[in-house]
């Protein structure tokens, strides 16, 4: 028997938490729904429409929300589930076109408000922050997806099986799709709608949502990709301050004299450009050894 269900997290949703609950019922087995900490009537709204109910006594976090739906996915025996948001902003009637693509062997499938050409009701403000996160997402993952922070997604069971959050904040979206490369899930993404006209349409501000999600981001690449963040940078500085040595050496050989500014730009770009190199190496010998010490724990 294959089971489906809708997972949402929610945060004093008791305006719209109705309406989303009942939407996704016409098209899952089961709604999930994780309170995190609401000071409303979200979770007696939710008990009330027959929805499985998780509570945080405290407001933990979107991230934390978002493990706790994986978690309780994996605990009712899910081979499906869509993660969609409880304030409206989502259509609950587009469910199918995202459980279409998991039929046919995808493990994780993306509602994006920009593939084909979509996005035109999306504020410019959000498109120019999502596309700078779009990027940061790729250099730090790998995986080139239209709209990495969206919150309407599908996962099969090797997603459900194999995605765990360590984040708690609202970089949970990209940390996801990092981990959905790591483990060779296969993905794609589905056209959807998104409203902007809602007065709670979300719980954080984009200014202060952006550049917190970009910095775990930029943190993430230091243990993800420490080659990329650390070794090619130092190559470079160190390739430049070796050519800069064989030029003045050259000069000097020929009855020029040694600046000091230039010689000490051409030490310090040499030695520092080693170092990071170094750094860039060993750091990737331990995160290395992280993800093969997490892959013999998971089996």
């Amino acid at each position: 028997m294959t089971i489906t269900i809708a997972a949402m997290p929610a945060y004093n949703e008791a305006h719209a938490i109705a309406e989303i609950i009942t939407g996704c019922k016409k098209h899952v087995d089961r709604v999930v729904v994780v309170d995190d900490g609401s000071t409303d009537n979200t979770v007696d709204i939710a008990e009330s429409l027959g929805a499985y109910v998780v509570r945080h006594e405290t407001n933990k976090g979107y991230g934390a929300a978002l493990k706790d739906c994986f978690e309780t996915a994996r605990k009712l025996g899910a081979n499906f589930m869509v993660i969609i948001d409880s304030d409206g902003q989502h259509d609950p009637s587009e469910i199918p076109k995202l459980l279409e693509p998991l039929k046919n062997g995808f493990d994780l499938v993306i509602g994006s408000r920009f593939v084909n050409g979509n996005g035109k009701n999306v504020p410019i403000y959000r498109k120019f922050g999502m596309k700078v996160l779009d990027v940061a997402t790729y250099i730090a993952g790998g995986l080139n997806v239209t709209d990495s922070q969206s919150g309407f997604r599908a996962y099969g069971q090797r997603a459900i099986e194999n995605i765990n959050l360590n984040g708690t904040d609202m970089s949970a979206g990209s940390e996801i799709l990092i981990q959905a490369r790591d483990c060779k899930l296969k993905f794609t993404e589905v056209e959807i709608h998104c409203r902007y006209d809602l007065e709670n349409c979300s719980s954080e501000h984009p200014f202060i949502h952006g550049p917190r999600v970009l910095f775990k981001i930029l943190k993430d690449m230091e243990y993800r990709r420490p080659l990329y963040y650390f070794a090619v940078p130092g190559i470079i500085m160190a390739s430049t301050g070796f050519l800069m040595g064989l030029k003045f050496l050259h000069d000097y050989s020929l009855g020029g004299s040694l600046r000091f500014g230039p010689t000490l730009l051409m030490v310090m770009l040499t030695i520092i450009g080693a170092f990071m190199v170094f750094t860039g190496i060993i750091l990737h010998a331990i995160s290395r050894m992280i993800v093969i010490n997490e892959q013999i724990r998971k089996q």
